[in-house]
């Protein structure tokens, strides 16, 4: 990508408080040029994934970016949202006005091919969100990866899962999904829970983003304040009920990766999910070993994927990266 042009990126998610952080993140860095939002359900229903989309666009002060509604559930599975975890209307129970724009009059999977094979370079996809709609875009419209880049997706971890005990919420939500979304034939970047959790705003600074007379940091500043810290803490917009507001910017962290690789350190290495039924439902299977084992011995090797897989994030750097950008 030659220096100083915007990278063509398109977010796939459901919004949801760090997919409503990435967004804003999208919008003001002029580094990114952000053609199009696509909604699948995950956090909260579709249709509340496209109200919070629209809000968050209009208060970040975006441009005519398409937004479009996708999958309703999974390929197979039920929908099962995080709302336990977003609040009800998937945003923290902010409490934020309706918005005023309107979502295009297509679907995600139509928006996402005209999109795609319109932009003159290649795209970068960004799906921050179980990946029905781009598994439903891969096997329909295959011709599309002509014209994407590489594809960042948050979801997977190589250590510890958070929906079950070794499965990531994106992956576990849609499996099949995510085992299409591996054979897409392009470069692949895994943004997993052993890099999400690491990169968290201190409070000081989430203070000041609140109190900010600009929308948009105003924003990021509450939907901080709302995200747990670490594990096992529970974050809230409320200054009163938080000595320490830290608040972890989670799906932001894919899109920071976009625009600043080097603060990612990654390996390519196999990949694959797990789609039996069980308790390993839904893990990203990451193979680190440095040599074949007694299973490839006896049993012969299995065809997986070759993923850039993110196991460690430069945290100061990312956190200045996404003040710096969203603070103005």
């Amino acid at each position: 990508m030659p220096t100083g042009q915007p990278i063509p990126v398109i977010i796939d998610c459901d919004t949801g408080v760090d997919d409503a952080l990435a967004l804003l993140f999208a919008v003001r860095h002029p580094g990114i040029d952000l053609r199009a939002v696509t909604c699948v359900a995950g956090n909260t229903d579709v249709d509340g994934v496209v109200r919070n989309t629209l809000t968050v666009l209009e208060i970040a002060g975006a441009g005519d970016v398409p937004v479009a509604r996708g999958a309703a559930r999974p390929l197979i599975e039920p929908a099962r949202s995080a709302q336990h975890v977003h609040g009800a209307d998937g945003m923290g129970d902010l409490g934020l006005p309706a918005p005023t724009r309107r979502p295009a009059d297509v679907d995600a999977v139509t928006l996402l091919r005209r999109e795609i094979l319109a932009s003159p370079r290649p795209v970068t996809l960004v799906p921050t969100a179980p990946l029905t709609n781009i598994a439903l875009l891969l096997r329909t419209h295959p011709e599309v990866t002509r014209n994407i880049e590489r594809i960042v997706f948050m979801g997977g971890a190589v250590a510890t899962g958070n929906a079950t005990p070794v499965a990531e919420f994106n992956v576990w939500h849609d499996p099949e999904a995510a085992a299409v979304l591996l054979t897409a034939g392009v470069p692949i970047t895994m943004y997993g829970l052993d890099v999400f959790e690491r990169v968290v705003v201190p409070g000081e600074q989430v203070r000041r983003l609140r109190g900010s007379a600009e929308p948009g940091a105003r924003l990021a500043g509450a939907l901080l304040s709302h995200r747990p810290a670490g594990p096992g803490t529970v974050g809230s917009a409320d200054p009163a009920r938080d000595a320490d507001p830290a608040g972890g910017i989670g799906d932001a962290g894919a899109v920071c990766a976009v625009v600043d690789p080097a603060g990612i350190t990654t390996r390519l290495l196999p990949v694959e999910v797990s789609l039996a039924p069980g308790p390993a439902r839904g893990q990203t299977v990451v193979d680190r070993r440095a040599r074949p084992g007694e299973a490839e011995i006896h049993e012969g090797t299995r065809e997986q994927a070759l993923v850039d897989v993110a196991l460690d994030v430069d945290v100061d750097r990312f956190v200045r990266l996404y003040l710096d950008t969203v603070a103005g």
